[in-house]
């Protein structure tokens, strides 16, 4: 059902000429609701009906600025009770842009934040390993992995994360005891 709703939206987004202003709505949609426990909770939840969803949907949508067939989009998804996917509906659209565009998404998780040098090192490197694709990376920061990166990029993940490596050493150590 969500790849349904992402290709009607994906298709007459093309056909206007307005994918990259769509896909950025739908990431502002998705990163407003994502922030918000409320809205999460609002968005997921089966117990309100379409007319309550539409005039809270009407009220979110002014404030983040977001109007056109985004916002049209979003309504239609609320009147037809298909709010709760939403968040996949958003993750297909982006996929669909992301290979009509040559792009791949990678998913970084580091330990601490990284400098803007590392960050442009990191995307050149998967660039090439990509065979030159363009690259959109997102860096998640996570104390517990102590060093290193985890990096998945499309179905592909590498663990470099010292907690990997100390949890690995602490396995082969019991095995010799």
């Amino acid at each position: 059902m969500t790849g349904r709703y992402a290709l009607a939206l994906y298709a007459l987004a093309e056909e206007l000429g307005l994918t990259d202003k769509v896909a950025a709505d739908l990431a502002n949609f998705a990163r407003l609701v994502a922030e918000n426990d409320d809205l999460q909770r609002f968005v997921k939840s089966p117990l309100h009906s379409a007319e309550e969803q539409l005039k809270a949907l009407d009220a979110v949508l002014e404030r983040a600025g977001i109007s056109g067939i985004s916002a049209n989009f979003l309504k239609l998804v609320a009147q037809k009770r298909r709010l709760f996917a939403i968040a996949d509906m958003i993750d297909d659209f982006h996929k669909l842009d992301d290979v009509a565009k040559g792009r791949i998404r990678a998913e970084v998780t580091a330990a601490e934040p990284l400098k803007d040098k590392h960050v442009a090192a990191l995307k050149a490197a998967l660039a090439e390993l990509t065979g030159g694709k363009s690259v959109e990376v997102t860096i998640k920061v996570d104390p517990e992995i102590i060093g290193g990166l985890i990096v998945k990029l499309g179905s592909r993940m590498v663990d470099g994360s010292l907690r990997t490596k100390l949890n690995s050493l602490r396995a082969r150590m019991k095995e010799v005891a």
